[in-house]
């Protein structure tokens, strides 16, 4: 088969597979609710005794009060991202916040935020 044609064929495919992913609604970003953010977490950490729940108000990110400390809970397409606050710098974005952690698995993520949801969250996630 002539290496033309081949081409054609994988990046047709791989095309159309995007195309069908995002035309059933699988490229949406998940929206959580306050229990669907206690399932999330609990899939990444299952040990974890959470405390309390604070969805952001777009509903794309939680702050997770565990026994262990706080933790951030993202979704990141139609799945959740979750981290243990425990190494990261925390920066203002014009956006709301911006979390880097020293974690090469998860970089970085910015959360969209209000101002008071802003200064309420970066208080609670500063170490103490």
């Amino acid at each position: 088969m002539p290496l033309e044609f081949l081409l054609i064929l994988v990046i047709g495919g791989i095309s159309a597979i995007a195309v069908i992913l995002h035309l059933t609604g699988r490229s949406h970003r998940a929206v959580l609710l306050p229990e669907d953010a206690r399932a999330a977490w609990h899939r990444h950490f299952p040990d974890d005794m959470i405390v309390d729940v604070t969805v952001a108000h777009d509903g794309h990110a939680a702050l997770v009060e565990t026994e262990q400390g706080p933790g951030l809970l993202w979704s990141f397409g139609a799945d959740t991202v979750g981290r243990h606050l425990r190494d990261f710098d925390l920066l203002d974005h014009p956006q709301g916040l911006r979390v880097l952690f020293h974690d090469f698995t998860a970089p970085q993520v910015t959360l969209h935020l209000s101002p008071d949801e802003r200064r309420d969250w970066q208080a609670r996630m500063t170490p103490r």
